[in-house]
């Protein structure tokens, strides 16, 4: 059946990204096992692709997470689209392991289903609307991992600016009268 609904995708990078959605669709639909095949397929003929198009690429594991990193980083340079997935990003981490802790369709399973998929729509918003390109995924598939470390990272950072810029204002003498 996989087989199948592989076929009918055209080749290339459609096909790749077209298993990804389908997967999405499928894990919305509460089929985990075809959810998984997909992205999983639709993730290693992404890498496949990246590597034959970067046959230069002799580095570590290291190396290649710093890539990924370094180009999700890249393709997400609007102030906008970053704020749309920071917010999108934990909606869609959150909704997807929810989509597999609780049984179709229990109220839990359609809150987490409801967030995964706020979550990718905020994204592709921020994507078609704002940053104008394609979701990094598309062309590096570790991106799909390395995107919500990157996002969450953010997050942290944005916390500790707040956190430190709050010490230095209670540390900041005041001016008496």
């Amino acid at each position: 059946m996989i087989s199948r609904l592989i076929g009918l995708i055209p080749e290339g990078q459609s096909k790749d990204t077209g298993m990804l959605v389908g997967g999405m669709a499928a894990l919305l639909s509460g089929n985990r096992v075809l959810g998984v095949s997909l992205v999983g397929r639709g993730l290693y003929q992404t890498e496949l692709r990246w590597r034959a198009r970067h046959p230069e690429f002799k580095g570590s594991f290291r190396d290649r997470w710093q890539l990924a990193l370094d180009h999700y980083d890249q393709t997400h340079q609007d102030t906008i689209n970053r704020g749309l997935h920071l917010i999108g990003v934990p909606m869609v981490v959150g909704g997807a392991v929810g989509l597999f802790l609780f049984r179709p369709p229990s109220p839990l399973w359609a809150v987490s289903a409801t967030s995964f998929s706020v979550g990718w729509v905020l994204s592709i918003v921020g994507h078609a609307a704002f940053e104008k390109g394609p979701a990094a995924f598309t062309d590096d598939a570790l991106s799909f991992i390395a995107g919500p470390v990157w996002d969450f990272r953010r997050m942290g950072m944005t916390r500790r600016a707040g956190r430190a810029n709050q010490t230095r204002a209670q540390m900041a003498p005041t001016a008496h009268a």
